[in-house]
């Protein structure tokens, strides 16, 4: 900020000379001298504010830039306008018309003149100010307006329709519209692209980056399957002309609505919850912002819904929320209130706003948009996959779990553990429990190894279910279909001869651990189905 220099000539030079106005029209005009702007470090500025009268600007001795500009501008003689303490503005004169030096008298009238003026020079500033603020107000306004009209179109009019599945959703802005912003792709084959994300800064820029990256977001969605591909692509997309300082955090999850499987992947974004029972499960995957740095990768998982299951996406107003003695909602908080609903309660999202509206109090101000999306799986909810080749008649098979990995080495585990979880309602037998173990993650070694090839974008699908007196899992992947030989029993010696083939001991161990191995093949790959049997003393066979 600077100082407001005011040049101002009085009549009280004419009047000194003793000589009419049109006198001195006649014989010499006054010049205006350009006065520099003072900035406040200026050590001039301190110095008037304390002598606060008329200064032979010849008589002073500061290291001043704004002082040695006057003089050499021919300024002589400055008056300052002081007002409560503050500098407001000076008068500044140069040489007297009748080269004479100014007088006490001369330096009274000044002082007060500029006595009477300050106030009104004063006013003057506040009417400027007032003025100055007043359109900046309405600008900002006509800004937040245009802001909200963006965000407002964008965001989704309704909510898909899926059988089985409710979804719900709340976008509540703050006063200052930011950007977050909430949408559904919808896919082929029964899958549902879920977005929610978070845009830094707000106002138009805001929501300018929120339209391109939902628009970005909605094209690469219909074009690659992996989420963690899809967030690649946006960001790189961003990059180059997102405005510098914003980028945007993303949560993109894609929803099979036929088996409940979930893939996501993650840009910086508050983690979604998935509620499975009474416990509430983050799902972490790694990734940066989009738009913040070039060539980053997004780490990619998966879970499955269950019937049952609700899945949670929120973007940082909700967690970030603050009562009045300063506390924040906080992430334990909304993780124990989403572990601790109750379907009787009505909706979830109505449930925690509830609890938002509680734990901040009345007169709350809203500190950042609050954006809160809910997928939800009925209980009664069958996939299309567990329905039998009849048409309208369920199978009297009990689905215990239904999942995906994708074909990357060590994953067997994952599918091994969530079998073995899956079946821990059922009594297995330890030993029979630890065979079956082995036996499944043996088969999904195959089935991503000969048949997905160890391509990572060819999941294997599992799926566990319980018949009325047996165990099936059931191990698809989507390579070509085959007949698999029956296995060879191994024979170590003529392996080590080389008379027998060194591979072969997959099969012959899986046939072994349960009690029956069943293979079948379609148009989409293939499929091993392992049995034990739930009723009788003996679970595989000894190898």
């Amino acid at each position: 900020m600077t100082v407001s220099v005011q040049t101002l000539w009085s009549t009280v030079r004419r009047r000194r000379l003793g000589r009419s106005t049109a006198q001195l029209a006649e014989t010499a005009r006054p010049t205006i001298i350009p006065v520099p702007e003072i900035a406040p470090n200026d050590p001039l500025v301190a110095y008037l504010q304390s002598v606060a009268a008329a200064v032979d600007i010849e008589d002073l001795e500061l290291d001043s830039p704004a002082l040695r500009q006057m003089r050499d501008n021919g300024v002589q003689m400055v008056v300052p306008l002081v007002s409560q303490g503050e500098l407001i503005g000076l008068l500044c004169l140069g040489p007297r018309l009748s080269q004479q030096e100014y007088s006490a008298d001369d330096r009274t009238l000044l002082n007060n003149l500029a006595a009477q003026a300050t106030p009104a020079v004063r006013v003057a500033q506040l009417v400027r100010q007032q003025e100055a603020e007043a359109q900046e107000r309405e600008r900002i306004e006509h800004e937040l307006q245009v802001a909200r009209l963006i965000q407002h179109t964008l965001l989704p009019k309704t909510l898909p329709e899926l059988s089985g599945w409710q979804l719900a959703a709340y976008y509540q802005p703050a006063r200052e519209v930011g950007g977050d912003f909430y949408d559904f792709i919808e896919l082929s084959d029964n899958r549902l692209g879920i977005v929610v994300g978070d845009v830094t800064d707000k106002g138009v820029p805001a929501a300018l980056v929120m339209a391109t990256t939902r628009s970005l977001m909605r094209a690469a969605g219909q074009q690659l399957d992996s989420p963690g591909a899809v967030l690649e692509r946006v960001n790189e997309a961003l990059y180059p002309d997102i405005p510098e300082n914003m980028f945007v955090t993303c949560l993109y999850a894609v929803l099979d609505t036929a088996t409940g499987q979930l893939r996501y992947a993650n840009a910086g974004h508050d983690l979604p919850y998935r509620r499975h029972g009474t416990e509430a499960i983050e799902l972490r995957a790694t990734g940066m912002p989009l738009g913040l740095l070039p060539g980053m990768a997004y780490e990619e998982k998966e879970t499955v819904l269950e019937p049952g299951d609700s899945l949670l996406l929120y973007s940082d107003g909700l967690v970030e929320a603050h009562n009045q003695d300063g506390d924040m909602f906080g992430f334990p908080r909304t993780r124990e209130l989403i572990g601790g609903f109750v379907d009787t309660a009505g909706t979830l999202i109505d449930f925690l706003l509830t609890e938002l509206s509680q734990f901040t109090g009345s007169g709350w101000e809203q500190e950042d948009d609050i954006t809160l999306v809910t997928i939800s799986c009925s209980a009664a909810h069958r996939s299309a996959w567990l329905q039998s080749e009849s048409e309208g008649q369920v199978s009297d098979r009990d689905p215990l779990a239904a999942f995906t990995v994708s074909s990357v080495p060590g994953n067997e585990r994952i599918v091994m553990d969530r079998v073995a979880e899956a079946a821990a309602g059922l009594d297995l037998p330890e030993t029979t429990l630890e065979q079956l173990k082995t036996a499944v993650a043996e088969a999904t070694m195959n089935a991503m190894e000969h048949g997905n090839h160890y391509q990572e974008d060819m999941p294997v699908a599992v799926e566990v279910l319980h018949a009325a007196d047996d165990l099936i899992v059931r191990i698809t992947d989507q390579g070509e279909p085959y007949i698999p030989e029956n296995p060879e029993i191994p024979d170590l010696d003529a392996k080590l001869a080389g008379l027998q083939s060194p591979r072969g001991w997959g099969l012959f161990l899986i046939q072994n651990m349960v009690d029956e191995m069943n293979v079948t093949n379609d148009d989409s790959g293939h499929t091993i189905e392992l049995i034990v049997h739930l009723k009788g003393e003996t679970h595989g066979s000894p190898v």
